[in-house]
């Protein structure tokens, strides 16, 4: 805010009107003027009544507030009925009451001496009072905006009617030609009263700047339907602002009227109208700087909450809070005047050093991955495989003839007979990542849910899947289970009878991880037991028992297949940030713990902290349970079964895709959690993908830090990041500028933050088996790489975002850094077959080399 004697080119207040004190101001005025009427003057008498407020030196005069021509008549008599009597009949003050209708020929007589009247006001003033006293003076108007249903021309042309309707009655005629829009001349006809030429040049100019109010009850809820055109209204200020500039000729605008509203329930922590007011700041910025319009200041309506028109104390739109039922109406100030001060001193949005791109790399050996939650599995035997006989038909029907009963000797299956596999490879080969991460089926795997009944056919497709990956040095990340929507992508047998919530289901994972293990072991050295389980899915019991499943696994792998497999096991969590929505409410903060632990922390406590459930947890669920309104009862654990699960992991593996809001006050009901007595809240300002995402790349960084300010240094790898985006759209720009900002977040953590961040997996691979978010477009069979995927090469290439004063980082080679040695690691029995017919070889040349000799001397 401007201090006091400084001079500024952009003004930012806020409005006040107690309509208490207004309607008894009515009071005042009205006895003036009527002394004026009395004494012999015209129905114009407003500017004989700027004459009575001559004593208040302000600098601009807004002398006709808030004019939107759709008002309601019966808003209007609630005031009117405390003017006098005796002017209830001048069209001057009439204007302040009626309605938008068309039809009515003394409304539109009544907005044509309402305009004459304006034009006198400005005249006297500059005539009289500007010289002395510098000031501006314009007239309010109310306008909304819409957009055309379907971009057609004759719909953009009832959007231009529209806003010519409500806004241009009194707008063309004062900033452009003193008269009325060509739209409504030839829609109303003869019920439009003419201006003469005198009367236009009258009018013409009589404004020094635009004065607009916008907002939701003048600008929206007071409008005719008749006005909309069957046209959509929209609250875009930005594009409002831009067709001023353009319809008007570049006028200086000031918006002397701007807000939402928040429920009348509403108390502090107005979150609500903070966002909102945050969009049309934030638009009207964006008019200035990128759309060249001439915005010289801002006021928000309104001070404090009060009467509402026709809504009444149904909703609040002040900037302090009044409690309407206690007797002194104490104010206080809401979240949103401690937002509008803290916007004020830095005059805008200036761009936080936090916020800013950061330049760097990560470590040597980071984990550069890419996701796919089901690889793509085409067991089809290949034609190398038939055993049967054909006859090639070339005199008749040329085509290959089966020959019954004739069959040739069987060989084995091999890696090169599932085309699929190579295809897949290939393209991951191109993306130039170090690591692949997917998960098996074990409904597939294991049909029955046990080792009666195992599909080999499938297991060899796993198994030639990973060593084809390590041939090309790409390491695979195998998630043992997935959650799906369909039986949670369990065997029927177990999905039938109870899910995670029967204890059997646990002892048959813990069977099947054993399965795997033994199966793919040699292959596979990064597992995930569980990836992204879905604590929204999950009862209490259900959690429980996958806790202890995971820990029994983990066990499992760590006595039996850690010293001979080499490798490592831990779970993967999904763990999206969660923001209080007001970032100076205690309350607010409190409700994002609360969701903070029982999104992440349900699972994670238990895990990598004190091997029991988090006490937020347990502290709510027994306050809720108290007031008997539920009855949800988080299971004990046996202290051996914290022994179990405490400490079960070899890193943090997690999957993060955006950012939540939450407030602590109700406000909508539809996006309201009774259960943890939550609202949630959506940032309009934000960037947001098709899906409604929300794109907000500092949450991850903050939920890094929080992972190792809760958890301790632990290895840490963002195992899934992405967003979705319009399949129709060639170039993704939505999911480069996502990549591109989530990993240099990543970045920021490990080098500014020191969180011991090991990798970091996209979502996804392609688009076949995850519409919307793959890197790679997916059409009739062929595979398209997108303008995200050769960005997200780009980096992985530079191992992060070096710059010119960037260290160089020399990574030690790798003990195997070469395609062959996998190929012969990976084939042992290929090599111990080549070994016996090279040493059989040998033998051979040396025995007949031997004998050879033996019968030469004989001979001699």
């Amino acid at each position: 805010m401007t201090k006091v004697g400084e001079s500024t080119d952009y003004l930012l207040g806020f409005y006040m009107w107690d309509n208490f004190q207004y309607i008894r101001l009515l009071k005042t005025l009205s006895s003036m003027t009527l002394n004026t009427l009395r004494n012999g003057a015209s129905t114009v008498s407003l500017g004989n009544l700027v004459q009575c407020l001559t004593t208040f030196i302000v600098k601009n005069f807004f002398q006709i507030s808030d004019l939107n021509l759709s008002e309601e008549l019966t808003v209007g008599k609630a005031i009117h009925q405390h003017i006098h009597p005796e002017i209830h009949s001048e069209a001057i003050w009439l204007c302040i009451m009626i309605d938008g209708s068309t039809e009515n020929l003394q409304c539109q007589t009544a907005r044509k001496v309402l305009m004459i009247a304006h034009a006198k006001v400005w005249h006297l003033y500059n005539d009289h009072f500007r010289p002395t006293q510098r000031g501006k003076l314009s007239i309010a108007l109310s306008s909304h905006w819409i957009k055309p249903q379907r971009m057609t021309e004759k719909n953009i042309k009832e959007c231009q009617k529209s806003l010519d309707f409500v806004l241009g009655w009194f707008a063309k005629p004062i900033f452009i030609d003193g008269d009325y829009p060509e739209s409504m001349k030839s829609n109303l006809s003869s019920l439009l009263p003419e201006f003469s030429e005198v009367e236009k040049k009258y009018i013409k100019g009589t404004a020094d700047f635009f004065a607009l109010s916008f907002g939701a009850t003048l600008s929206f809820q007071l409008l005719d339907s008749h006005m909309k055109f069957q046209q959509l209204e929209s609250i875009s200020l930005r594009q409002l602002l831009y067709w001023i500039n353009s319809e008007y000729n570049n006028p200086q605008i000031f918006i002397v009227e701007n807000s939402w509203f928040v429920s009348g329930t509403t108390k502090r922590d107005d979150a609500k109208y903070i966002y909102y007011l945050k969009k049309f700041i934030m638009e009207t910025l964006k008019a200035i700087r990128y759309d060249g319009v001439n915005v010289f200041g801002y006021t928000v309506w309104s001070l404090l909450d009060g009467f509402e028109w026709h809504r009444g104390y149904s909703i609040r739109r002040g900037l302090f809070y009044v409690d309407f039922q206690s007797h002194d109406k104490k104010l206080m100030p809401k979240s949103s005047v401690l937002f509008y001060q803290k916007l004020i001193e830095k005059n805008g949005f200036p761009p936080l050093p936090e916020n800013q791109p950061i330049e760097g790399i990560f470590p040597c050996g980071f984990a550069w991955g890419i996701v796919d939650n089901y690889i793509q599995v085409d067991t089809t035997p290949a034609q190398f495989l038939d055993s049967s006989v054909y006859v090639w038909d070339v005199h008749q029907t040329k085509k290959l003839i089966k020959v019954d009963g004739v069959y040739t000797s069987r060989r084995r299956h091999h890696c090169v007979d599932f085309a699929a596999i190579r295809l897949q490879i290939s393209l991951l080969q191109e993306m130039h990542v170090t690591h692949f991460h997917f998960s098996l089926k074990w409904s597939l795997i294991l049909p029955l849910g046990n080792l009666s009944l195992i599909n080999h056919t499938l297991v060899h497709y796993y198994q030639c899947f990973a060593s084809e990956l390590l041939r090309v040095n790409i390491t695979p990340v195998v998630a043992l289970w997935q959650p799906m929507i369909e039986n949670q992508e369990l065997p029927v047998s177990l999905a039938k009878y109870g899910a995670w919530e029967n204890t059997e289901t646990v002892q048959a994972f813990v069977e099947y991880a054993r399965f795997c293990f033994t199966s793919l072991g040699d292959h596979v050295k990064f597992w995930i037991t569980m990836n992204e389980p879905s604590v929204k899915n999950l009862t209490y019991m259900a959690g429980h028992n996958l806790l202890k499943a995971h820990a029994q696994v983990w066990h499992l792998y760590d006595k039996e297949f850690r010293r001979s497999q080499k490798g490592k096991i831990s779970i993967a969590l999904q763990a999206d940030w969660v923001e209080p929505a007001c970032p100076f409410s205690r309350n607010d903060q409190e409700v994002a713990d609360r969701i903070l632990e029982f999104d992440i922390g349900w699972l994670a406590e238990p895990i990598f902290g004190n091997g029991d459930y988090p006490e937020v947890m347990r502290a709510w669920l027994h306050r809720i349970n108290s007031v008997d309104l539920y009855n949800f009862h988080l299971p004990y654990f046996s202290e051996d079964e914290k022994k179990l699960i405490q400490g079960s992991f070899d890193f943090f593996a997690l999957s993060h895709y955006t950012t939540t809001l939450v407030g602590s006050e109700k406000e909508d009901a539809v996006k309201y959690d009774h259960y943890l007595e939550v609202q949630m809240i959506n940032d309009i300002t934000w960037l947001h993908s098709p899906s409604r995402a929300a794109v907000v790349p500092w949450g991850l960084r903050k939920l890094l830090i929080w992972i190792k300010s809760k958890y301790g240094d632990i290895p840490i790898y963002v195992m899934a990041n992405g967003i979705d985006d319009d399949q129709n759209i060639v170039h993704d720009k939505l999911r480069v500028y996502y990549i591109q900002n989530y990993i240099n977040e990543a970045l920021k953590a490990y080098t500014l933050d020191n969180v011991n961040l090991q990798g970091y997996f996209v979502y996804s691979f392609n688009d076949k088996t995850a519409p919307k978010y793959g890197l790679f477009s997916y059409n009739a069979n062929q595979y398209e790489p997108k303008p995200s995927m050769r960005h997200y090469r780009e980096i992985i290439d530079n191992n992060g975002f070096p710059g010119p004063k960037t260290p160089e980082l020399l990574c030690p080679e790798e003990v195997v850094s070469c395609p062959e040695c996998h190929f012969f690691r990976t084939r042992k029995s290929l090599l111990a077959f080549i070994s016996f017919i090279f040493v059989a070889f040998i033998v051979t040349i040396f025995f007949i080399t031997y004998y050879s000799k033996r019968i030469e001397r004989r001979y001699k």
